[in-house]
């Protein structure tokens, strides 16, 4: 059973959907430390660890999950838990600098977003299982809401 979330929420950022652009596994280049990355997913997980041979292994995966599957085997750098939701926004936040997503973005108005998933990511997201029935802290939805946010008052300042 799914939560009463507000009419109109976006719980779906799967690739061949119309909100792929949402996905960190959307194709868009950002950098981290000076190093052009293919996805938002590539870059945060080299982020993780402070092994430059590690980064460019990352880097040169052909898919966002494979960046990802790379992610999920190394040391992670000593002050991971302290900074990767502000890694998150810097990297989201570059990705929307991009003037056909920031539309995209914008088009979105109001919308609750959620990254609404079955792989049981109960923080970037909010897991669909019937175990979890949409559990989930959703930050990235909430760093979406937040730069969406920030965008629609620039635009609207002027």
């Amino acid at each position: 059973m799914k939560p009463p979330f507000p009419a109109g929420t976006i719980d779906r950022f799967f690739p061949n959907t119309p909100h792929f652009f949402l996905s960190n596994f959307f194709p868009c280049t950002v950098q981290y430390d000076g190093v052009t990355y293919m996805t938002a997913e590539h870059a945060y997980q080299a982020a993780k660890t402070l092994d430059p041979t590690v980064r460019a292994l990352i880097q040169a995966q052909s898919t966002p999950a494979r960046a990802k599957s790379q992610g999920k085997n190394l040391v992670l750098r000593p002050d991971w838990d302290l900074i990767k939701f502000d890694i998150m926004e810097h990297l989201l936040e570059q990705k929307f600098a991009n003037a056909v997503l920031t539309a995209k973005l914008l088009e979105t108005g109001d919308a609750y977003l959620t990254e609404g998933n079955y792989w049981h990511d109960l923080v970037w997201g909010q897991c669909f299982c019937p175990r979890h029935n949409w559990e989930g802290a959703n930050r990235l939805g909430g760093i979406l809401m937040d730069i969406r946010a920030t965008l629609w008052s620039q635009q609207h300042a002027r």
